[in-house]
């Protein structure tokens, strides 16, 4: 083969290389129609961001459960200020994220800035997803590309005034957001940094278990130690052996993420839900890292609460525990592993009464044992009066009435004006009981 034919074939060949390859690169850019860079036939990348959308809990935000539009938005939010709504982050390019840059998407997830700098609120964890790295951050982006596109606006700002001024986040954000990726701890394990990067970062654990200011911001002095919020109470799960994790081995944490049971304990409510969409679907290994990191922070430290030394109280006490919760719980109060949380000394039971949410009765150390208590006595109080009301308003078999031909009264024997007298008194003592007054001595 002639020399010169040999280069014009080679020219010819690389040539056809680089217009097909400007070919594929751009059907990639028009069937990547959502303003992004990221290459649609990445699945590790795609596949990654799905893993670390589960792991941030996405959906239990922007799913509305049972609609079968993931991330369409449009579940409400409730917080303290009022109700924000979760955004569609579907990659709809007129009611979704599909037309933002992947600067943008960036933008709004780890510095909580969207379109033209609006400043984004809190529901919306930018705190801790602040220390998310920008790799894993765009593998979401990547993985989001790929859902079912839904047409579908929300307005997410539904707070009253003056909290639904946005530009009071500035504020805000001087004085509780910090900006930057998680830095790893050289002194520390792989192992222990892997469940630091998930729970200070993409698991946003504080959101919940750490106590807000009146202005909702962190309170770090007091990180994971137990916070009441939506009518529930996320526990304080710190390493503290009086009232977080001291008493659960990481096995024991572990299966609890897994599955929402160990021998100890059982989830319900938001936590539930959170174990449902997401730390049940992420792997074993990065569980253990979560809980290795937790089993690491020291808590708070005290003494235990003194226990109950009230006679009267523990008596009244075993028996409203003995009739309301022992058919779960046992009579030894340790539940059945598994199935049942066990009562006996769980950390819930010694937590302080002000971190619960809802009326309550604090007692004199200000912990939930003393609470229970004043609650014991309160509902044997109340139990005596709705046994007195029964006695009055049911038939009373001792209670005869007399034939009309005789007096034409009715006559109650003296069992009977005993129980009318109990029902009185029990009626005076729960009036008293719920406007605070004693009730009068008897004359």
């Amino acid at each position: 083969m002639p020399k010169g034919f040999a280069c014009r074939n080679t020219a010819v060949a690389v040539a056809s290389l680089v217009v097909a390859s400007s070919l594929i690169a751009a059907g990639r850019a028009q069937t990547n129609q959502y303003g992004t860079s990221l290459d649609p036939q990445n699945f590790t990348q795609i596949e990654q961001g799905r893993y670390l959308a589960v792991a941030g809990d996405c959906a239990s935000c922007h799913t509305v459960p049972g609609s079968g539009q993931p991330f369409a938005g449009g579940r409400p939010i409730e917080t303290p200020f009022g109700v924000v709504v979760g955004a569609n982050i579907t990659p709809d390019r007129e009611t979704g994220i599909g037309a933002w840059s992947d600067e943008l998407f960036l933008s709004a997830l780890r510095e909580g800035k969207g379109h033209g700098g609006l400043l984004l609120y809190p529901a919306m964890p930018y705190p801790y997803y602040t220390k998310v790295t920008e790799r894993d951050a765009l593998a979401i982006r990547a993985y989001l590309n790929t859902v079912t596109p839904v047409h579908n606006a929300v307005v997410s700002n539904k707070l009253p005034f003056p909290f639904d001024v946005r530009e009071e986040m500035t504020v805000w954000n001087s004085l509780y957001f910090k900006s930057g990726e998680f830095e790893p701890d050289p002194k520390k394990s792989a192992e222990w940094n892997r469940g630091a990067y998930i729970v200070e970062g993409l698991g946003h654990c504080g959101a919940c278990h750490t106590p807000k200011s009146t202005l909702g911001g962190d309170d770090n002095t007091h990180a994971l130690q137990g916070y009441a919020l939506q009518g529930w109470f996320a526990p304080n799960i710190t390493n503290d052996s009086e009232r977080g994790l001291g008493g659960l081995s990481i096995a024991d944490i572990v299966s609890y993420l897994k599955t929402g049971h160990n021998p100890a304990t059982a989830s319900t409510g938001i936590m539930a839900e959170e174990i449902t969409l997401s730390s049940s679907q992420m792997t074993d290994a990065d569980l253990t890292a979560i809980a290795t990191y937790l089993k690491s922070l020291p808590g708070q430290t005290g003494a235990a609460p003194a226990p109950a030394s009230a006679p009267e109280a523990v008596a009244a006490g075993g028996a409203i525990y003995a009739d309301e919760c022992s058919a779960c719980h046992g009579p030894d109060g340790k539940g059945v592993p598994y199935l049942f949380p066990s009562l006996a000394g769980s950390p819930n039971g010694r937590r302080p009464a002000s971190s619960q949410s809802g009326p309550r009765l604090d007692g004199a150390d200000g912990s939930i044992a003393n609470t229970h208590r004043l609650r014991a006595a309160s509902l044997t109080q109340r139990s005596r009066s709705r046994r007195s009301r029964r006695i009055c308003s049911s038939p009373n078999p001792r209670v005869k009435r007399r034939s009309a031909a005789s007096t034409g009264k009715r006559s109650v024997r003296p069992s009977s004006r005993t129980a009318v007298m109990v029902c009185a008194q029990s009626a005076k003592a729960a009036s008293a009981s719920a406007t605070g007054n004693p009730p009068a001595t008897p004359r």
